[in-house]
């Protein structure tokens, strides 16, 4: 009998290990992946608005409808939830990265409006459908009192690749232009998808299950901040570079060295965020970036003084760092494991509705009325959201103990 139970206790130990050998492994390559989607964007990004104000003459409601465009594939977050009943989603994570390296190689070959559409539209649904994917396949392998650390963690590392972006085109576009850059970065991230791909193996997951996304009342606050957030993210990533491009002159390499600052400070600050909210909890922190962030459209709505522009699109970017504090929230109030895939994927495509239709609306509202109106839109949006997030209240399910608990232990 003695012997039976040395056994099984050996075979514990030994499972035990290989499940945390596993685990290990799952969260470098979710690490991995996060650099590598981060280094490509950032590229895109970086020289996203010189190459289609300078060499395709775009406009500000034309940058809108473009904008508005890309933000489609967010509303189809919810297609998240349906593939992960077929593959798991650090393997969606997986083949996201590599159409999103597609679409920005295919950006290097346009020459109108209407083919920019079509690249930018490709490499958005390999972005956005990583989003979900991988934040699902962190947040069930970790603890709820892990979740903010690690998620700040994944930040930092995502803004080394954000740096890595920026010296690589400080080095490469004068001498490659705009175009050779888009197709060897695009490919880049490509190819280094495709090796990573056998690797996107997750350890554990909730079973599938063929039930609809389950939409549910104690998730109000989740689902309006969501959309809040897109509101007022895309006024300010859609026409803050746009503004510094159009009306300022700003060079690519000068915008590249806005998002190297931005990610140097992010892999600085980043992870502190996650055990600041841990601390302090995500309404205070919710609330201070909510106030901040006031001031930060305020400034680019009537100060023209470019320095200071220079300042505030940096503090954006910092501040933007709290939203790991929505995913936290929603994280300790998921009344099941099986419902986080699905509901940060509804989150998501709730996130996009006023992505999709806000640039358009900015854009037109540039042209009519003049910038700083678009930027007073984004400042109302930011007060609205200062305002619901002090219904935040954390009533974790009493018979969980931890999502990462019921699901690998």
């Amino acid at each position: 009998m003695k012997k039976n139970m040395a056994t099984k206790s050996a075979s514990s130990d030994s499972g035990t290990g290989s499940l945390s050998l596993s685990r290990h492994a799952a969260l470098i390559v979710i690490v991995l992946t996060n650099v590598l989607l981060s280094f490509g964007f950032q590229i895109w990004r970086s020289l996203f608005n010189n190459f289609a104000v300078g060499e395709l003459g775009v406009r500000a409601d034309q940058m809108g409808v473009i904008q508005a465009i890309r933000e489609v594939p967010g509303l189809l977050g919810f297609g998240v939830g349906l593939l992960a009943l077929v593959m798991t989603e650090m393997r969606i994570a997986g083949l996201s990265v590599v159409l999103m390296g597609v679409g920005i190689a295919l950006t290097g070959t346009v020459h109108s409006i209407v083919p920019l559409i079509a690249s930018t539209l490709l490499m958005s649904v390999g972005f956005h459908f990583f989003m979900p994917g991988n934040s699902s396949a962190l947040l069930m392998l970790v603890d709820h009192d892990e979740a903010p650390g690690w998620l700040g963690r994944l930040s930092s590392w995502s803004a080394v690749g954000a740096v890595l972006s920026a010296l690589v085109v400080y080095a490469a576009l004068d001498r490659l232009g705009f175009r050779m850059l888009f197709y060897w970065t695009g490919g880049a991230v490509a190819l280094v998808g495709l090796i990573l791909l056998p690797w996107a193996r997750q350890p554990a997951r909730p079973p599938h299950t063929k039930e609809r996304t389950p939409i549910r009342r104690q998730y109000w606050l989740y689902y309006l901040l969501e959309f809040l957030m897109g509101s007022r993210r895309h006024i300010f990533t859609t026409f803050a570079i746009f503004l510094l491009v159009e009306e300022h002159h700003v060079s690519a390499q000068v915008i590249a060295t806005l998002f190297l600052i931005n990610n140097v400070c992010g892999a600085l600050f980043f992870r502190q965020f996650g055990r600041i909210i841990a601390r302090f909890g995500e309404r205070q922190m919710l609330t201070f970036n909510f106030l901040c962030l006031i001031l930060v459209f305020l400034g680019y709505a009537f100060v023209p003084v470019l320095a200071l522009l220079y300042v505030l699109f940096v503090a954006d970017h910092i501040l933007f760092g709290f939203r790991i504090g929505i995913q936290s929230y929603f994280q300790k109030i998921a009344l099941h494991p099986r419902e986080i895939t699905p509901n940060l994927s509804l989150g998501q495509t709730i996130n996009h509705v006023a992505a999709v239709v806000i640039p358009v609306v900015g854009g037109v509202v540039w042209e009519v009325l003049g910038s700083q109106y678009t930027f007073l839109i984004g400042v109302g949006i930011v007060v609205l959201s200062l305002i619901v997030v002090q219904w935040m209240r954390v009533e974790r399910p009493t018979e969980l103990t931890g999502i990462a608990s019921a699901e690998v232990g």
